[in-house]
């Protein structure tokens, strides 16, 4: 019995270590029609995974039936655009989504070419972007980032962690 009170009592720790609270239904809705002008593929039939890592985080975006090729092709068609304009200082998708006060967004936008290093990558349902840095402000800029990307787009994201944890305990 003490040992099951002291791993449930750690799993409740874990899990809100890693919650993140959810913006308004108001700021959901705004999220959502600012982002079909961004973004061209289907919010409702994509997740958007946000993976904090030591190094900065991954960012990924995939479907939700591995045989929408159009949703697929759409989604790295995004990516790699987004990565490429990161790669040249250019954040203005994020700022037209979430306005230009985002967490971390100021910081990213400030980084040396030579600090942040933005590497695409298709994965098999969609693609994938890699934040690599090694200043420690710049990785907690990434993070808090990712943070308020989890806030904005509740619907329809989820925290890396949160896909770790649903695989290995189903």
């Amino acid at each position: 019995m003490k040992q099951f009170l002291i791993i449930s009592l750690s799993l409740l720790f874990i899990n809100s270590a890693f919650s993140i609270e959810k913006a308004s239904e108001e700021r959901l809705d705004e999220i959502a029609r600012r982002g079909a002008h961004v973004m061209p593929f289907d919010l409702d039939l994509t997740t958007h995974v946000f993976t904090k890592t030591r190094q900065g985080g991954i960012q990924q975006v995939i479907v939700k039936d591995p045989e929408n090729t159009t949703q697929i092709k759409l989604i790295r068609e995004h990516l790699k655009k987004i990565a490429d304009d990161f790669q040249q200082g250019v954040f203005s998708d994020p700022s037209k989504i979430h306005g230009n006060a985002m967490p971390g967004l100021q910081s990213l936008k400030q980084a040396n070419p030579e600090q942040l290093k933005i590497e695409y990558q298709e994965i098999p349902q969609g693609a994938q972007i890699t934040y690599t840095a090694k200043n420690p402000d710049l990785i907690t800029a990434i993070h808090q980032w990712f943070n308020a990307q989890l806030t904005d787009h509740a619907r329809h994201a989820v925290s890396g962690h949160a896909i770790h944890h649903k695989n290995m305990h189903p």
